[in-house]
């Protein structure tokens, strides 16, 4: 069965003449010896898919009593222990982790929130809901309930309940009603009835949403961003233009975020490693052309230039190639 979080544009994929017995002994003797073996630690970890790492994992515990994800953080430190441990977490879990991170301590990572509802199938949102459970016993729902509030805790939970249409098929005659349904919620009314945008936006598949937005533009001679820009504001709307936004190109989307993270003073690694890692068997390719198409420059040549140490070479190996 083909995996939910694999797709064909990956950078990172299965290891041919793969032993997991072998790489749990090497990774073992690599954080064993006197001073931990880097090199070899980001050979393995990086020229493996998730479901090889899994597999690893799993041969670790059975051979040394230990969880590979334990030993790394006993012996590794700082953002590249961070990216070690990603790389060893199953997907839904990871992303499960995530968005507890992005909702707990004082205030929310919105912009985080908002990242990783967006960009996950209905597929993936169901598996990470129930990881979420499985990890926290709370369930995902009631946490971001308690973290949000209006009309984007409304739409974040539809996003959650994973109930986006994913068909590939578009019904041209719905475009049209739903252009004219936003159209009538928004520019062509007093106030704006936002659980119509909620609703048409985080329940139709992204190519529906992507013809509606041709028909909008037809009715109203706006985008869709303008309307949402002009009719809704705070975080319901960084919501609302990220869904068009994904709808439209999902990979530019990202590399936009990669780019936020990596401009500036400071990097935000929390948002780069959650990309890197998340993204590096569906579509870190598209990515990473994306990147360059929109900032002129490669991902690589941005990565290097922005992070240093194993860190920076860990980050370039999973990135794949320059452009």
């Amino acid at each position: 069965m083909a995996s939910i979080w694999v797709g064909h544009r990956g950078t990172m994929r299965d290891y041919p003449g793969f032993s997991a017995s072998v790489d749990a002994e090497a990774i073992h003797k690599a954080i064993r010896g006197i001073g931990t073996d880097e090199k070899t630690l980001i050979s393995i970890l990086t020229e493996r898919s998730n479901a090889q790492r899994q597999l690893i994992a799993k041969e670790y515990q059975a051979a040394y009593g230990k969880e590979l994800k334990d030993d790394l953080k006993g012996d590794l430190s700082g953002h590249f222990k961070c990216l070690m441990v990603a790389l060893v977490t199953p997907p839904a879990v990871f992303d499960a982790k995530q968005l507890k991170k992005s909702m707990k301590g004082t205030g929310t990572n919105e912009d985080a929130l908002i990242e990783i509802l967006t960009t996950r199938t209905s597929r993936q949102m169901k598996e990470i809901g129930q990881a979420y459970y499985t990890v926290y016993k709370k369930s995902l729902g009631d946490e971001i309930s308690s973290e949000t509030s209006g009309d984007f805790r409304k739409a974040l939970l539809t996003l959650a309940d994973g109930r986006r249409d994913e068909g590939l098929k578009v019904d041209e005659q719905l475009a049209k009603e739903d252009a004219q349904i936003l159209y009538n919620a928004g520019e062509n009314k007093w106030g704006t009835d936002e659980d119509t945008f909620t609703e048409i936006l985080c329940l139709r598949s992204f190519p529906q949403l992507k013809l509606t937005f041709d028909e909008y533009r037809n009715i109203s001679q706006k985008d869709i961003e303008d309307s949402i820009k002009g009719e809704l504001s705070g975080h319901f709307e960084d919501l609302l233009l990220a869904i068009v936004c994904c709808a439209r190109n999902t990979p530019a989307f990202l590399a936009k975020r990669l780019h936020q993270a990596l401009k500036g003073a400071g990097t935000d690694e929390f948002t780069l490693n959650r990309i890197m890692v998340s993204r590096s068997e569906i579509d870190l390719l598209d990515i990473r052309a994306e990147f360059k198409k929109q900032y002129g420059y490669s991902l690589h040549s941005a990565i290097k230039s922005d992070t240093s140490g194993d860190y920076a070479i860990t980050l370039v190996k999973i990135c794949g190639g320059d452009d």
